[in-house]
This record gives C-alpha cells, sequence and structure tokens, in this order.
C-alpha cells in the first residue's frame, strides 16, 4: 500500500480535529436543550435575540445554542454536522474564525430585520452560514476538490434555498444573513497561498489533470 505523503497526513489530522470538533458542538447543544426542556424553553426567552432591543443583543452568541422543541433541534443536528465538518476539515482555526462571522452577521441581521414581537434561538442561521461557504471556498480557495464538493452539496440539499425566503413563522432572516455571512466568509478566509492563476507564459492546466493532481497529493 502507498504511503500517504505530507499533504494527505495534514488533511486527515485536520479532518479527525473538525469531527470532535462538530461532535463536541452538537454536545454542547443538547446538553443545552435538555436544560432548556427543563426549564419550559426559559433559557430561549431569555438568551435569544429579540429584534431592537438592546439587551437581547447578547443573545446573537447564545441563541445558536438554544431550541424551542426536540423537533427543531433534530431537524438542525444533521445539516449542522455535516455542513460544519465540511467546513472545518481543511483547518480548524479558519473554521472557528468563519463560525465566528457567521453568528455575528446572522444574529445582527436577525435583530435588524425581524419582527420585535418574536424572540430567535437556534442553530439554522449557522447551518445556512456553514452551507453558504462550503459552496463557495472551493471557488475562492481554488481547490478543485472543494469545487466538487461544493456542486454537490449544492444539489444534494438544494430544497435548503427555500430557507432563504420570507417564511411565516420561520427565522429566515437569520437563515439569509447567515448565508451571505458563509459567502462572505469564503472570500475573506479564502486561502491566499495558493499558487496565481495562469498566465501565458503559463498555460491553464487541464481541470481534470489538477483534479488527479490534488487527490495525488493527498495519497487518494
Amino acid at each position: 500500500m502507498e504511503a500517504k505523503g505530507p499533504a494527505a497526513e495534514i488533511m486527515i489530522a485536520e479532518a479527525r480535529k473538525a469531527l470532535w470538533v462538530m461532535v463536541g458542538f452538537l454536545a454542547v447543544i443538547w446538553i443545552a436543550q435538555i436544560a432548556n426542556w427543563a426549564s419550559g424553553y426559559a433559557l430561549s426567552y431569555h438568551y435569544g435575540v429579540q429584534a431592537w432591543n438592546p439587551g437581547s443583543l447578547p443573545g446573537i452568541v447564545s441563541s445558536p445554542f438554544l431550541h424551542w422543541s426536540w423537533a427543531h433541534i433534530q431537524a438542525n443536528s444533521g445539516p449542522l454536522f455535516i455542513f460544519g465538518f465540511l467546513s472545518a476539515y481543511r483547518g480548524v482555526t479558519k473554521f472557528l474564525s468563519v463560525t465566528g462571522l457567521i453568528i455575528l452577521v446572522s444574529g445582527l441581521g436577525a435583530w435588524f430585520t425581524s419582527a420585535p414581537d418574536g424572540i430567535g434561538a437556534g442553530a439554522s442561521g449557522v447551518v445556512f452560514g456553514y452551507f453558504g461557504y462550503v459552496l463557495v471556498r472551493g471557488a475562492f480557495d481554488r481547490h478543485l476538490i472543494d469545487i466538487v464538493v461544493g456542486v454537490v452539496m449544492a444539489l444534494c440539499f438544494s430544497y435548503q434555498f427555500t430557507g432563504l425566503l420570507p417564511q411565516e413563522g420561520i427565522g429566515w432572516q437569520a437563515h439569509l444573513f447567515g448565508f451571505l455571512a458563509g459567502v462572505l466568509g469564503g472570500w475573506v478566509f479564502r486561502d491566499r497561498g495558493r499558487s496565481p492563476r495562469p498566465t501565458a507564459a503559463s498555460p491553464r492546466q487541464n481541470p481534470r489533470a489538477a483534479l488527479l493532481k490534488e487527490l495525488d497529493d493527498l495519497g487518494l
């Protein structure tokens, strides 16, 4: 069996970190859900986001960890793990920066645009942020593997785009601003160390050959 190269070993190590980070994230929100449920969802009321209420601004940080029901957290957990892992497997440090940006933009967007008579809570804004990030990261970083992953996720989870549209009883504002934050994160935290685009003196590499080279570098 052929030994894996340094690039493959680094990616495997980062993927393991990403896996444990997402397992930890899910463990935290499920433990919070138990406490929230036991309190009659008082935590969501007290630590959620209420538009135009300055006192609820700290809820921008706490609300992604709180939900309104068991069905709510179950619906978010699967996409959160999938999109979160795909966002993190190339580097947990960058992933944490992207997560912070998504939480901030999603929360502030909901705070400014939601109806003031409601309270928002749930990880769906973060889910849509990771979704947006996964879709565009490959294009910004010029990683062909990540471009393929983004296209596959867009096709497999195309129904997610309906969550960006106005809907009664759904915090679509957090979804929309989270998604936009993920796209922004793909640009802000793009890999600036990649080689420049080909010039006349350096012809463009065949995309199939480039993809095969990336796979070979990873020992796949």
